[in-house]
């Protein structure tokens, strides 16, 4: 059995002095007369105490941390913000402390108060749900510091930094369609999500200023995972008349349907044409390479980082809504589809 820890009031007591006397002479802090000050110290170095430097530096909110909360630290697009964060911060000596969503309203919710409870300087978010916002209206209401990434909630009035998701969305899919497809399946996110609505958006937009009807069987909802996605992909294309062409919402459902059009036999771009939101490291890699909506990432985590601290040293001014534009970019996973499109 590992032995007791020893207390700070285990420390008082040895110098026969109160726990307040104590933690004055031990933390330098306070005036304690006569040689009650040596006592004390003679008695923590008898006993081996030692005192939790951070907890109370915590609890003083001494400690310069900041929360990021992304929607889920495994998507790669996040995975680059935190560690862009994490560089940046370090040049303001700010430390990072990052707790992941998951894309689970609830969960944002307590994790956001167990970093608050830590009496952290400011919080990086990227809210899990348009419709969950009282916990961040609150926050910014009690006067701490909060940037949103990727998803804007125009509710709460903080700064955020975001691309624009609609016109994204919109161009790739307007771009099958100057290539002949009419027939465009949709693999996207919960719609709870603000990057998924404008993403959705964005879809529709295309399709209707070209005339083409929305067909809600070519619409399907995953998580945003490799393993839902590949599934997502099956059951889209499993279905009695396949679409030509289909867009994915972020790289992971992106490396899914690759995925699932192989386990299906359907071949990039010759059965199938594919463009995908959000570049990937192995979206080059592949044969054929993958057209893809491209976010500028680098931009994003340095100008979080930049409007937090503004915040953090005062500032007042209004709330800076920056969004940054998307740009398409034109590989070879995309053709014109066979003249008898379907089984």
């Amino acid at each position: 059995m590992a032995p007791k820890a020893v207390t700070l009031i285990d420390v008082a007591r040895a110098a026969n002095v109160s726990r307040a006397t104590a933690a004055r002479a031990l933390n330098g802090y306070g005036y304690v007369g006569g040689d009650a000050a040596e006592r004390v110290l003679a008695a923590a170095d008898r006993l081996g105490y030692r005192s939790n430097r951070v907890a109370q530096a915590l609890r003083r909110g001494q400690l310069p941390l900041i929360g990021f909360m992304p929607g889920d630290i495994q998507n790669p697009f996040f995975a680059r913000i935190a560690h862009d964060v994490d560089v940046d911060l370090r040049a303001f000596r700010h430390n990072l402390l990052i707790a992941s969503s998951e894309e689970d309203p609830e969960q944002e919710v307590e994790l956001l108060e167990s970093l608050r409870s830590l009496n952290v300087r400011g919080f990086i978010v990227a809210p899990t749900s348009a419709d969950n916002k009282e916990h961040l209206v609150r926050l910014v209401r009690d006067g701490t510091p909060l940037v949103l990434i990727d998803r804007a909630l125009p509710q709460v009035a903080c700064d955020s930094v975001t691309v624009d998701n609609e016109g994204g969305a919109r161009e790739a899919v307007s771009y099958l369609i100057a290539n002949g497809h009419r027939r465009i399946g949709l693999i996207q996110d919960d719609s709870r999500i603000t990057t998924a609505r404008g993403r959705l958006a964005g879809y529709i937009q295309a399709l209707q200023s070209h005339g083409i009807e929305v067909d809600e069987s070519l619409i399907i909802v995953s998580r945003s995972t490799v393993e839902y996605a590949i599934d997502a992909t099956i059951r889209l294309f499993s279905r009695p008349s396949r679409p030509t062409a289909v867009f994915t919402v972020d790289s992971l459902m992106t490396q899914g349907a690759l995925l699932g059009l192989r386990s299906m036999g359907l071949a990039v771009p010759h059965a199938v044409s594919l463009v995908g939101f959000d570049d990937f490291n192995l979206a080059t890699f592949t044969d054929p390479q993958i057209t893809v909506v491209a976010q500028p990432i680098a931009q994003i985590g340095p100008l979080a980082v930049k409007l937090l601290m503004q915040r953090i040293n005062g500032s007042r001014e209004p709330p800076h809504r920056e969004q940054f534009p998307t740009r398409l970019v034109v590989r070879g996973s995309v053709s014109r589809p066979s003249r008898t499109p379907g089984r």
